[in-house]
């Protein structure tokens, strides 16, 4: 637990912090490669950012909404990084957004392309709600209001209770980690604060005043690792990998990647390269098919990243948005997603948009006229 008060010499004795805000592990520029061009390529560059519908949704297993948690692993994906956890009869709650658009006044911004499988109160309240960092897409003041009405506990990284407290969450019901801590909000269930290579702010003023961190989960004898949001850092997965893997999952961001943002964002071939450091078994994508966040085709980062597994030998876990992946059955596997190709008309279809990367490019092109979703 972190309170106001305690908060500053917390944050004062951080070892990321250097006197004036958080810092990375390494120098990490905002923008590297084709930084200078971004604005241009927002401006004129012809992308199918949106898919031409919403993307296919299942209903979710009402084992998961109405059963007890299951005592294996179970993670069922509810769009972008919001992923509800049963590991070892406990619930987790990562990075939840409900919201229809992120904006900091709920009008303007990023606007789902499709609904939440599940409405929130459908959602049982779980053990632990864990919130990687304070970005819009990952923090949600209305579905942070709405669970802490409910009792909700939350775990974050290092200063982001403070906007948890602004919106009413009791001090006691949440508790802030610095890199390497850990906690257990229930017993038998361990929560632990990783690094990873991002930033943090809400504003044009708080750039990285709060830290930002990925998670590792330990029940039940499974393990999960939660990446929040950041950029490749071979040592630091290796690391990770070393001490608190072999990992049943990881769940990594593949979306909103660029070669200008290479230092803050994984992308596909960074999550195969990162999965494979953390001693994952299986990959669960996640931070992509919900909001346009990129300058990409809404479908190049999962298109690229069935490439980049394929050419690693790595193992995916691709469930539909709803859909669950229960470690120790079979993976789900089938290209959901094409279905909204296929049915569009054969040109649009055939289409392969300009700031789709070359490799995508070629996926793109070979993938099936049609193939069922699961």
């Amino acid at each position: 637990m972190t309170d106001a008060d305690e908060r500053p010499r917390r944050i004062a004795a951080s070892p990321a912090w250097n006197g004036k805000a958080f810092q990375n592990r390494e120098p990490t520029p905002m923008m590297v490669k084709g930084g200078g061009r971004l604005m241009a390529r927002f401006l004129f560059e012809r992308a199918e950012r949106e898919p031409p519908g919403p993307l296919p949704s299942v209903a979710v297993d009402p084992a998961v909404l109405h059963g007890a948690a299951l005592r294996g692993l179970r993670v069922t994906w509810l769009g972008h990084s919001t992923t509800l956890v049963e590991i070892g009869g406990f619930r987790v709650l990562f990075d939840p957004v409900w919201s229809e658009r992120l904006s900091p006044i709920g009008v303007g911004g990023p606007r789902r392309f499709q609904p939440v499988p599940v409405a929130l109160e459908g959602v049982p309240l779980p053990d632990v709600v864990v919130v990687s960092h304070d970005h819009y897409d990952h923090l949600d003041r209305p579905t942070v209001e709405a669970l802490g009405a409910r009792g909700a506990r939350f775990v974050t990284a290092l200063g982001v209770g403070a906007h948890l407290e602004r919106w009413g969450i009791a001090p006691g019901r949440v508790c802030e980690l610095d890199w390497h801590e850990s906690t257990e909000p229930v017993p038998g269930l361990v929560v632990r604060a990783l690094p990873a290579r991002h930033f943090s702010g809400r504003g044009l003023f708080d750039r990285n005043r709060t830290l930002w961190a990925s998670f590792a989960l330990a029940a039940g004898g499974r393990r999960l690792y939660f990446g929040g949001d950041g950029g490749f850092d071979a040592a630091t997965f290796a690391d990770i990998g070393t001490r608190f893997g072999p990992f049943d999952l990881t769940l990594l961001e593949i979306g909103a990647f660029d070669p200008a943002w290479g230092a803050i964002h994984l992308g596909p071939d960074n999550a195969v390269r990162a999965h494979a450091l953390l001693r994952g078994r299986a990959l669960l994508p996640v931070h992509w098919g919900t909001f346009n966040l990129g300058l990409h085709a809404w479908d190049a980062p999962i298109e690229e990243l069935c490439v980049a597994a394929r050419a690693a030998g790595g193992e995916l876990a691709l469930p539909a948005i709803g859909a669950s992946v229960v470690v120790g059955e079979a993976l789900p596997v089938a290209p959901w997603w094409r279905v909204l190709r296929a049915s569009a008309p054969s040109a649009q279809a055939a289409e392969v948009p300009r700031s789709t990367s070359p490799r995508a490019a070629r996926a793109l092109r070979a993938r099936p006229a049609a193939e069922p979703a699961e």
